[in-house]
C-alpha cells in the first residue's frame, strides 16, 4: 500500500510540474520572454500565439522595430507591424521591449547618404538619428518598458566597430543616442546590447561605456548579453564574470537573444555578425530529421547549465529573452549557412514544449 501511494505521489508531482509554465515559475524571478515575428503577431500561426501568451511575460519584436523596417524612407514610417506587436503585448499583460534604435545592420540606406548617394556629414546624421529616435520612442511612450538603444557597437577585441555612426559622428553618438531616447520617453528603461559578451576585452569595453555614460549623466539601466550559445561556447566562468562585472558597474543584466546552436560551425565562423555567410555542405547539416538521442542529451544539459547560472544570478538578472519561439522560424536555420535544420529553442517545429522545459521549471520551483 505504501509503495503504491509513493508512486501515486510521484506521478502527481510530475503532472504538477508539467502543468506549470515558464511564465508561472521562471517568470517569478525575472521577465522571461521571446522574440516574436510578424506572422505570430498577426495570428497567422495560432499555435505560436498560444505558446507566447502561456509561457512568456515579455516579448521583443524580432525585426519589425529595426530602423530599416519601421523607417524605410526618410519621410515615411511603417507602423503597422510594430503597433500590432505592442497591442498583443498589452492584451496579454506582457512587458514589451523595443529592439533596436541604432544598429549599423538592417538600417535604411537613406540614413547615411544624400540624394546623390554620397555619405552625409556629421550634422545631418545627428539630425536624422535624433528624428528617428524621437519619432519611434515617442510613438510608444509609456507603452514600451525599455529600448535597446544601441546594438552591437564593439568588436570582439574591445575596439569600436567602424559603423557609419562611429565613422561619421565619432564616439559621441553613444551619448547622443541615449540622450535622445531619454528625451523622447523619460520613463523608459534604456539598454546597450551586444554579443560575445563573455570575451574579457569586449566585456571591459562595454563596462567602460557604461561608466562613461553614467559619468555624463545619461540613463542606462541594463546591458543585454546576447546569448547565441553553442555546446562548447561561451566559457561559462567568463559568462558569469561578465554578469558580475556589469552588476558592479551599477546596471542590470539581461540575457537577450538566447538560443543554442546545435550544428557544426564552418571554419572561420565566429560571433553573431549577421554578414557572415558560408556555402551549404551536407556534413554541416547533420540533423535534418531531428536530433539524435546523444545530441538531445547534450541540448538538455547545456540549457540546464545556463538556467542554473541564471537561477544563481537572479539578483542581477532582470530579463531572459529567447531569440524566437519555435525551431521552425529560428534565424539559425539560415545562419551562417543557409538552408540547414537547426534545433536551438525550447519549442519544436510543431510548437510543442521540449522535455527540458520541465527540468528548467523544476530548477525554479
Amino acid at each position: 500500500m505504501k509503495k503504491t501511494l509513493f508512486f501515486v505521489l510521484i506521478g502527481t508531482l510530475s503532472l504538477a510540474v508539467q502543468a506549470q509554465t515558464l511564465r508561472e515559475t521562471v517568470g517569478k524571478h525575472f521577465l522571461i520572454g521571446a522574440a516574436v515575428n510578424t506572422n505570430e503577431m498577426w495570428g497567422r500561426t495560432p499555435k505560436a500565439q498560444e505558446v507566447i501568451s502561456t509561457h512568456f511575460n515579455s516579448i521583443v519584436a524580432e525585426n519589425c522595430m529595426k530602423a530599416g523596417a519601421i523607417h524605410p524612407e526618410e519621410e515615411r514610417f511603417y507602423w503597422n507591424d510594430a503597433d500590432q506587436t505592442v497591442k498583443f503585448g498589452e492584451e496579454h499583460d506582457m512587458a514589451v521591449i523595443g529592439h533596436c534604435l541604432i544598429w549599423h545592420s538592417q538600417a535604411p540606406r537613406w540614413m547615411f547618404t544624400d540624394a546623390e548617394g554620397k555619405e552625409v556629414n556629421r550634422e545631418v546624421l545627428i539630425e536624422r538619428m535624433h528624428r528617428h529616435i524621437s519619432e519611434v520612442v515617442g510613438r510608444y511612450k509609456g507603452r514600451i518598458k525599455g529600448w535597446d538603444v544601441i546594438n552591437e557597437a564593439f568588436n570582439d577585441d574591445g575596439t569600436y566597430r567602424n559603423t557609419p555612426y562611429y565613422r561619421i559622428i565619432g564616439p559621441e553618438y553613444f551619448e547622443l543616442a541615449f540622450r535622445f531616447a531619454h528625451e523622447a520617453d523619460p520613463n523608459a528603461e534604456l539598454y546597450y546590447n551586444d554579443y560575445s559578451m563573455a570575451l574579457p576585452a569586449k566585456r571591459d569595453a562595454v563596462c567602460r561605456l557604461v561608466r562613461e555614460l553614467k559619468s555624463k549623466g545619461c540613463r542606462i539601466d541594463a546591458v543585454g548579453m546576447q546569448s547565441h550559445n553553442g555546446l562548447d561556447y561561451p566559457n561559462l566562468k567568463e559568462y558569469e564574470n561578465t554578469m558580475d562585472s556589469l552588476s558592479a558597474c551599477g546596471v542590470g543584466v539581461m540575457i537577450t537573444e538566447l538560443d543554442l546552436n546545435m550544428l557544426p560551425n564552418p571554419r572561420g565562423f565566429g560571433g553573431a555578425e549577421v554578414s557572415q555567410n558560408f556555402e551549404y555542405e551536407k556534413e554541416m547539416n547533420p540533423y535534418p530529421d531531428g536530433l539524435t538521442e546523444e545530441a538531445q542529451r547534450q541540448f538538455d544539459e547545456r540549457y540546464l547549465a545556463f538556467f542554473d547560472i541564471y537561477r544563481r544570478h537572479e539578483h542581477q538578472i532582470r530579463r531572459i529573452t529567447l531569440w524566437g519561439v519555435s525551431d521552425r522560424y529560428s534565424w539559425l536555420n539560415n545562419f551562417p549557412v543557409h538552408g540547414r535544420t537547426n534545433h536551438p529553442l525550447l519549442f519544436d517545429r510543431q510548437y510543442q514544449p521540449k522535455p527540458v522545459i520541465g527540468r528548467i521549471i523544476s530548477l525554479f520551483q
